[in-house]
């Protein structure tokens, strides 16, 4: 009787250990990863498409091109690096460019973009990198 007591014991422990989204098989480890979740893509088919879709309808709408001083607008590049943290909040890491004007309007287009749910890995919220490429 005891020692089926403590083999139960030692099964139920065991399953308080187990995590969602980690499979062991022998010398491998799989941990499931998922990206954020755009607003409005929870239900879409292609979680990605429409994370990317929105991402870019996101930088038509709220990049606003800086002038020089003779008002024209000023165009050039900058490269965006930012996080989406575990609370699905857009983190900016950096932002490189040849202008700083279009670097600072960059950076306040990307801070503009809405809370999301956070990329999961292992079955809990982690932060996700991402690098953005831009021509403006």
């Amino acid at each position: 009787m005891k020692k089926i007591l403590v083999v139960l014991l030692l099964f139920t422990a065991s399953m308080g250990f187990a995590q969602e989204g980690i499979k062991v098989d022998g010398n491998t480890i799989t941990v499931k990863e998922s990206a954020p979740v755009w607003p409005g893509c929870e239900d879409s088919e292609d979680k990605k498409e429409c994370f990317n879709q929105n991402l870019m309808q996101h930088i038509k709408e709220n990049y606003k091109y800086p002038r020089n001083e003779a008002g024209d607008f000023i165009r050039g590049k900058a490269t965006i690096a930012l996080a989406i943290d575990e609370e699905g909040i857009v983190v900016v890491r950096s932002v490189k460019g040849e202008n700083s004007q279009i670097n600072k309007a960059a950076e306040v287009m990307i801070k503009k973009i809405p809370k999301m749910q956070p990329g999961m890995r292992g079955g809990k919220p982690t932060s996700i990198k991402y690098t953005i490429p831009l021509t403006l």
